[in-house]
Order: C-alpha cells, then sequence, then structure tokens
C-alpha cells in the first residue's frame, strides 16, 4: 500500500504503510520541516502498517526536533511498534 501524507497548519495526516518501499515519501515530506515551524503534529492513526524503517524515519525526525529545539507531537494509536521503540529509547 502506498503511503499518502496530508498536512494542514503544521498538522500531517500518514495513511496507508510506512516501510522501506516508500520512507522516501515520508523523508521527502519532513525533510526542513522544523524550518518554517516550531511544532509540527504526526498522526500516526491511519497507518495501516510500519516496519524499522519507518520507525527509525520516526526516530530521526523525533531527534531533528530535539536538536533544534522543536517540538514534535506523534497522535494515534495504531502502531505499537513506534511506542515500543520510543518507550526503550527512555530506558537506555
Amino acid at each position: 500500500m502506498n503511503l499518502v501524507i496530508s498536512s494542514t497548519n503544521n498538522y500531517f495526516n500518514c495513511k496507508g504503510a510506512l516501510d522501506k518501499y516508500n520512507i522516501h515519501v515520508f523523508k521527502k515530506q519532513f525533510r526542513n520541516v522544523f524550518r518554517n515551524a516550531n511544532a509540527i503534529t504526526v498522526s500516526i492513526e491511519n497507518l495501516t502498517r510500519i516496519d524499522r524503517h519507518g520507525v527509525h524515519a520516526i526516530a530521526q525526525l523525533q531527534n531533528e526536533a530535539l536538536t533544534q529545539n522543536k517540538r514534535l507531537s506523534i497522535i494515534g494509536f495504531g502502531q505499537n511498534d513506534i511506542f515500543t521503540h520510543f518507550k526503550t529509547e527512555e530506558v537506555h
């Protein structure tokens, strides 16, 4: 399934699959996103699938937000893999 990302006022809705086959779409959408915004919200509610490449891409976006002192909010209950990844990151 394809990945479609729609946006309105720094709110981004991800729909479809976020995997190694379309990770380029995600990276292109969020390239330099913090140049024009101090805070963004990314909804993962409509993701049907995510693999380790997708989780890594979201982690990179989080690291970019932290590095630039910006705020990133990830919302949605679809993908436990993401929450498990970030919970593991906090423990270390």
